[in-house]
């Protein structure tokens, strides 16, 4: 079916003859589904357009149809990756292991080191002690790493395993292999919160585990800790990155993971960049720290702020206005003038707005993602004159959140045509399209089949993005990061022009290539 001399992908592959009859084969054992009748087939999705359906689907609350969001162990491996030498280890199944690291290498096309201690059905009756036992010593036989962070999977928090109880008996049994190596650890069970609670928990735990007492902290005035939060965009951490280098050298990223899923060519390095486990087990010791993502670091806030005593803020730097606020924060915090380099990009991201500004203004958008991502892009939205028609947030905080896209909403002249939708999926976005249609999606690889459903153009921006490469290589935080927002979302409203506007002598009546 394959042929050594010229290798098909398997769009074209599936499409052979041979397949072809085996897919036809196979409809004999389809059972009911082939029987339905094709004409009942199309008489229901019809009906699933419809107002009558929309207020069934939105009333849904038995079961989720196409999430839009992944469960904490995800977060809590994005977090491990963040520190230099660090081995993310869940203590779980291998299968929900290979499903982490899948996930995060499709999204960026690099390798993602991850271990589990693989419990089995053994393990599930009698509990995961002799796993974690084998599990952390063969890790660090294995991986020599300065650091392992564990975290859970649904299978351990089920039958109650303690991860702290587990770890200590572990390293009395290791003899002394287990001596030297740092063990943070985090419960993350995976059928409550999403990733982000998977990470907010992982990095709280990490940052209580690795730092002193408040008794011993020492308040160093000039250093400041970035926590950047749940971002697969590596651009973005190497353009906050940039933007603190221009206010002092002791602005310093905890969960710095930008190097891990963006290394070069040659051969290949295990542990690639992250934050310095020196600086990590000294974060309490800065005058503050800023989060860049509010949502996702929810826990580790009260910890920085209720356990350290230290000073705390937020900033989401996406889009103009939220890119102004960090870059003042920064400027507050140091003492230090903005420097010219940042007015000159800003300087350019303001013109590039008014260039654009004529072809998003008045387009109509529906957006999903994170909380903190849609905050950020709903503003940009709202800078540009576009309408956030529909906001869908399936893991949205059950405090605050709502509020904070209110005021952004407020700001908008047609804010009453804003509608928010925390907690639903995207199937339950589908019945909205088709009911209150909008000009273009924007949102992860998940809305591909909505946009062959309801023919909406998407704009791939989010996470994760499969079916796309490279994208998760730019920024999207920053001045810099706003062109990067503004040339994808405005050139797709240019591709889908070209679109309604190329049958000759018929629709081409704005060509915009006349010489």
């Amino acid at each position: 079916m394959q042929d050594v001399e010229k290798i098909v992908n398997g769009q074209k592959l599936f499409l052979k003859p041979e397949y072809q009859e085996v897919l036809k084969n196979k409809k004999q054992f389809e059972g009911a589904a082939g029987a339905v009748a094709p004409e009942k087939v199309a008489e229901i999705a019809e009906w699933t357009k419809s107002w009558e359906y929309r207020e069934k689907n939105l009333a849904r609350e038995a079961i989720t149809v196409n999430p839009a969001k992944a469960c904490q162990p995800l977060g809590a491996v994005m977090v491990g990756l963040g520190f230099e030498n660090t081995m993310p280890y869940v203590h779980g199944s291998h299968g929900c292991v290979a499903y982490f690291r899948t996930y995060f290498t499709r999204h960026f096309k690099e390798p993602t080191p991850c271990v589990s201690d693989s419990m089995s059905e053994s393990a599930a009756v009698f509990g995961g002690l002799s796993n974690m036992k084998d599990g952390l010593r063969n890790c660090n036989a294995l991986y020599k790493p300065d650091m392992i962070a564990v975290s859970t999977t649904c299978m351990a928090e089920v039958i109650g395993d303690d991860l702290n109880a587990f770890i200590i008996s572990a390293k009395e049994e290791a003899e002394g292999e287990l001596d030297n190596v740092l063990i943070p650890h985090a419960h993350t069970p995976s059928f409550v919160g999403s990733h982000i609670t998977g990470y907010d928990n992982m990095m709280k735990s990490t940052l209580e585990q690795l730092n002193p007492t408040k008794a011993e902290k020492v308040v160093d005035e000039e250093r400041i800790n970035i926590i950047p939060g749940f971002e697969p965009y590596l651009g973005s951490l190497r353009e906050i990155k940039n933007i603190a280098k221009l206010f002092g050298d002791k602005i310093i990223m905890i969960g710095d993971h930008e190097e891990q899923w963006d290394t070069g060519a040659g051969k290949y390095k295990l542990y690639a960049g992250g934050t310095k486990i020196a600086d990590a087990k000294t974060a309490i010791n800065a005058k503050t720290t800023i989060s860049l993502q509010k949502y996702s670091t929810v826990s580790t806030a009260k910890t920085i702020k209720n356990k350290w005593k230290q000073d705390y803020a937020t900033c989401n730097p996406i889009g103009l206005t939220g890119t102004d606020e960090f870059v003042m924060k920064l400027s507050e915090l140091t003492g230090k003038e903005v420097p010219e380099e940042l007015k000159v990009q800003r300087a350019r991201l303001v013109d590039a707005m008014q260039d654009s500004y004529p072809y998003m203004h008045g387009k109509k958008f529906a957006i999903w993602g994170d909380p903190d991502f849609l905050l950020g892009l709903v503003s940009f939205l709202v800078e540009m004159g576009s309408i956030p028609t529909h906001i869908v947030c399936h893991n949205a905080p059950r405090k605050g959140w709502e509020d904070d896209m209110k005021a952004i909403l407020a700001k908008s002249n047609s804010a009453d045509e804003c509608n928010i939708w925390p907690g639903k999926d995207l199937w339950a976005l589908r019945s909205l399209l088709f009911t209150e249609p909008v000009d273009f999606m924007i949102g992860n690889v998940y809305g591909k089949e909505l946009y062959r459903d309801t023919k909406i153009p998407l704009i791939r921006i989010g996470f994760p993005i499969f079916d796309r490469h490279h994208l998760h290589r730019y920024s999207m935080s920053g001045y810099e990061g706003g062109i990067n927002l503004l040339t994808w979302i405005t050139n797709s409203v240019l591709d889908q022009l070209d679109e309604e506007t190329k049958d000759i002598a018929q629709t081409d009546y704005f060509f915009d290539s006349v010489r």
